[in-house]
């Protein structure tokens, strides 16, 4: 089976899309193939074609899924400790930068679909008076890195199949806000089928099979598929700072945390905030058995979540804000070890000449996510950053993690709204 897995290098035609859904099990995919016209059959054997159907190997899921270890603290250079360094990581870290080993990746396939907004996340306006962009205000903050390196930072934009053209096309227009364009390059994350309880792949019509984005972790894989793995090693590029689209405070390619983490020798940085509170819904740092991990707060225990050091301080205290800096050789030598989640969701199909609509789940997503990636780093260094000035996501228009609360954090750093 592993053959024939790495053994897709011939253009797709219905001969060899069907010999591979054949020995997948899955030659119901094609059962309408010779109904549909040129256009649609084209457009089927490209889905064929570009799905990596190794996350199959996942299905059936595992009973009992992750059996949880002895957790452990873990403690994070703090901001006081930054603080006394900063003028040495500093140097480290713009020097990384000018010699251009560190590239940086934006997660921004997602929609503003919570926003109210069918339109990709990057692209709605949060201004009051102006217009401004999620999108602008992360490119400035990357303008203002490159400015102070005097080197631009190779930027990796990670699009959605959904709302790829709108992006590349709103970000044209705009000129990137004054970025260099040649240093942005462009991947779409990679689309995972979904399967019934039999494991059969489910149709979204009679000519396209039902995909879903491969979660958060897939970065990586996706940029590999694509060539921009090796279009950043061409580069140089040794360390990617991996960030997702929706905090509008967050410092990115920051020289101080890129030196910090290389002084440190580790495989991986991972920028945190402190707890506001014991059961804040936030991912934290720890140690697993030992081994860096994430604890989700829904998988903390109350003994964990009301553990206070002898100093009277949250001991899980340090919360992940989705900025990481990986060494791209760890990454690689990783990738194959990294698990693939499986989701139960309700998911309308296409199926015997009918759709049906689902009353309760029936299917299974195939997700990987990044928080695996940092589990299977040897070493991390947890780099504590101020929230106020670095931690506003945008995931609500009202309330907690919103437009509004996004709004009055960035209004506190004087910016104009």
């Amino acid at each position: 089976m592993r053959e024939f897995f790495d053994d897709w290098v011939n253009a797709m035609t219905f001969e060899t899309a069907n010999a591979r859904m054949v020995t997948l099990g899955q030659s119901h995919v094609l059962s309408d193939y010779l109904e549909l016209d040129n256009q649609k059959q084209q457009e089927l054997l490209g889905q064929i074609e570009k799905i990596d159907w190794r996350v199959l190997r996942h299905f059936p899921p595992k009973t009992g899924g992750h059996t949880q270890g002895s957790y452990q603290p873990l403690g994070a250079v703090t901001v006081e400790e930054i603080a006394q360094k900063r003028d040495e990581y500093e140097k480290i870290g713009v020097t990384a930068l000018r010699q251009q080993r560190v590239g940086a990746v934006l997660l921004a396939g997602g929609q503003g679909t919570r926003l109210g907004q069918e339109v990709p996340k990057g692209t709605v306006d949060i201004g009051e008076t102006r217009t401004l962009y999620i999108f602008e205000c992360l490119f400035k903050t990357l303008l203002g890195v490159a400015q102070k390196a005097g080197a631009w930072v190779p930027l990796y934009i990670m699009t959605s199949v959904k709302n790829h053209d709108q992006t590349v096309e709103f970000l044209l227009e705009k000129g990137f806000f004054g970025y260099n364009p040649f240093f942005v390059q462009f991947f779409i994350q990679d689309m995972a089928p979904a399967v019934d309880q039999n494991g059969h792949v489910l149709m979204e019509g009679p000519g396209s099979i039902f995909l879903s984005p491969n979660g958060n972790g897939g970065w990586y894989t996706s940029m590999q598929r694509s060539g921009m793995v090796k279009h950043a090693r061409d580069r140089g590029v040794t360390h990617l700072n991996v960030f997702a689209v929706d905090n509008v405070l967050q410092s990115i390619a920051d020289p101080v945390f890129i030196g910090a983490t290389l002084a440190a020798g580790v495989d991986c940085g991972a920028k945190v905030v402190r707890k506001n509170t014991p059961d804040e819904r936030i991912g934290v740092l720890c140690l697993e058995n030992g081994r860096p991990a994430i604890v989700e707060y829904y998988e903390m225990t109350p003994d964990m979540q009301n553990c206070h050091t002898p100093d009277g301080r949250l001991a899980y205290a340090f919360g992940v804000i989705l900025n990481y800096l990986f060494d791209m050789e760890k990454l690689s030598d990783i990738t194959a070890e990294l698990p693939m989640h499986l989701v139960k969701k309700k998911v309308p199909h296409y199926r015997q000449g009918r759709m049906i609509i689902p009353e309760t789940e029936n299917a299974w997503k195939f997700e990987s996510l990044v928080v695996d990636m940092v589990a299977h780093m040897d070493r991390v260094l947890p780099f504590e950053v101020v929230r106020e000035q670095e931690f506003a996501p945008i995931k609500n228009q009202t309330g907690i993690d919103s437009i509004e609360s996004a709004r009055a954090l960035l209004r506190a750093q004087g910016v104009a709204l």
